[in-house]
């Protein structure tokens, strides 16, 4: 067990490496402005230091489920893939769980950068086409399907408890901007409201853009 724990500790510079890069990302695109949303964006970014620091770092979630379960989980980097170890369905399993998980991160990052991308050239308008005609809120629906697309692939018991309280305080956060897009733009937002979902869209949407 000693020279496995050695040689997860190996991986802290890449560890260290990825959070930097994350983070860097995460602020740059989200582009925090209140205090509110830097609440948010510190969330997010706590949830990405504790899932790469136990991806590459420190497997505290295994040792914590090895002495509570009545299973052996070996504390090396690749029994990080929880569903696989705990259900037994291997390496092959756990690449697959990987792809899953990965494809929903993507997608969210994705409408992040979309959602960035129109409101750099927005010139204070209403936004309500391109991805802003799918959903209200594309960057926090991103942050959402980034966050579940990690929970799939290498889920941990901080990460587990920061997905609900990033949830939880990004939820809050549209509503109080949209409150303030009411007062400023008036019935025209209201019925882009009424029209287009908050987070997810609907499957009528999606079937015309994969059509597309």
């Amino acid at each position: 067990m000693d020279s496995d724990f050695q040689e997860w500790l190996k991986l802290w510079p890449f560890a260290i490496l990825v959070i930097v890069v994350a983070s860097w990302a995460l602020y740059h695109f989200l582009a925090p402005a209140s205090w509110r949303d830097w609440a948010g964006a510190g969330l997010v970014q706590a949830f990405i230091i504790a899932l790469y620091a136990e991806m590459y770092g420190f497997p505290l979630t295994i040792y914590v489920l090895a002495s509570v379960l009545p299973v052996e989980i070996p504390p090396v980097h690749y029994s990080g893939h929880l569903w696989g170890t705990l259900l037994g369905y291997g390496l092959v399993g756990a690449s697959i769980e990987m792809a899953i998980g990965y494809a929903f991160v993507f997608t969210g990052l994705i409408l992040i950068i979309k959602g960035w991308i129109r409101v750099y050239f927005s010139s204070d308008r209403l936004l309500s086409d391109g991805v802003y005609g799918v959903v209200r809120h594309p960057q926090y629906a991103g942050i959402f399907l980034a966050v579940f697309g990690q929970l799939v692939h290498w889920p941990t018991l901080p990460t587990l408890a920061l997905a609900s309280a990033i949830v939880f305080a990004y939820v809050r956060l549209a509503r109080r901007e949209e409150a303030t897009l009411i007062e400023r733009f008036g019935d025209a937002y209201v019925a882009y409201r009424q029209q287009v979902p908050m987070f997810l869209p609907r499957w009528r949407t999606v079937r015309e853009l994969i059509a597309a």
